[in-house]
């Protein structure tokens, strides 16, 4: 069992909320046994036990779970997030690529326009 602390106004908490609600909303009023506890019996129950499976975690969110707890226990996430915003950082990298290859485009585009003007 994997326990996962999120922000309470993540997608994914959100999803979990209402996945509470429908569970206890489907969840149908029963009249309390004798003793007070419900015992569920017969073929629904054992329908229920069946047709419920249990969402497996994927190979991707487990390596991702993982990591988040690496750089809790080893106190690195303020490290590479400043790490990531200078100018050694792979989005950084990636937007001045973008920039240039904009910028090379444009120039490509102006000698072709510029060629077609007789």
């Amino acid at each position: 069992r994997v326990t996962k602390e999120v922000d309470s106004t993540s997608k994914e908490a959100k999803s979990f909320l209402k996945q509470q609600e429908k569970r206890q909303s489907a969840a149908p009023a029963s009249l309390p046994t004798v003793s007070g506890v419900k015992r569920p019996s017969g073929m629904s129950s054992l329908l229920g036990k069946i047709g419920s499976k249990k969402q497996k975690m994927s190979t991707l969110e487990k390596s991702k779970l993982d990591w988040e707890n690496f750089k809790e226990e080893e106190g690195i996430v303020e490290e590479l997030a400043i790490h990531n915003r200078g100018k050694d950082g792979y989005i950084e990298r990636k937007a001045f690529l973008e920039r240039v290859d904009h910028r090379q485009f444009e120039i490509e585009r102006n000698i072709r326009l510029s060629r077609m003007k007789p």
